[in-house]
């Protein structure tokens, strides 16, 4: 699949089509978004941390869209998740998380491509969105000459992408400027021998 067509998926009773984002796509992504927060990470992180990573963390990042680099996937004539990857070295974070805004570009040969900001919405949890999402990106960037991949987990994420083989390597306390803490895992996926 080339990085800007799309791909139809038949999982189970309902098909996939995955695409790159458009700048008009960032209200329908910004909802998917907040009703993946909400609904998803509950289990995890208490409703203070969700609203405080809601406002400061979680949402799209305009630059990744730019790049090339996010994308959707529809189901049943909507966007039903999103998600993408970068080569810059900003670890996570949409347009709010201006202090975490590292533009300085990746090298392939020395560092990993980073997997960001996986969204699903509730009502399509559990049908392969997060999975077709993670192919894509991963074969977009080893297109690049990536070989290798880390992430920023949620708790709630850490064992999907730990059945994708990512390894936990450290736990991260991010402190939002309200005073709030979240905690993360930098995750790493090294090439297979």
């Amino acid at each position: 699949m080339s990085e800007s067509s799309a791909e139809v998926r038949d999982a189970g009773a309902c098909s996939l089509r995955i695409r790159l984002a458009q700048p008009e796509d960032v209200t329908v992504m910004s909802s998917v978004i907040e009703a993946s927060v909400r609904a998803l990470v509950a289990r995890d992180y208490t409703p203070q941390q969700i609203e405080s990573s809601l406002r400061h963390v979680y949402g799209v990042d305009s630059l990744l869209v730019a790049d090339g680099s996010y994308y959707v996937v529809e189901t049943e004539g909507e966007i039903a998740g999103c998600g993408g990857w970068s080569r810059r070295r900003t670890p996570f974070g949409g347009d709010q998380a201006r202090d975490m805004l590292d533009q300085t570009l990746r090298h392939p040969a020395t560092d990993a491509a980073v997997i960001r900001a996986f969204f699903v919405h509730p009502r399509f949890a559990g049908r392969g969105i997060g999975r077709l999402l993670l192919e894509t990106c991963e074969a977009a960037a080893r297109r690049e000459g990536f070989t290798r991949f880390e992430l920023t987990a949620t708790l709630t994420g850490r064992p999907f992408y730990a059945a994708h083989g990512y390894l936990t390597v450290e736990r991260i306390e991010h402190r939002m400027p309200d005073g709030l803490s979240v905690t993360f895992e930098l995750m790493r996926k090294d090439p297979e021998p």
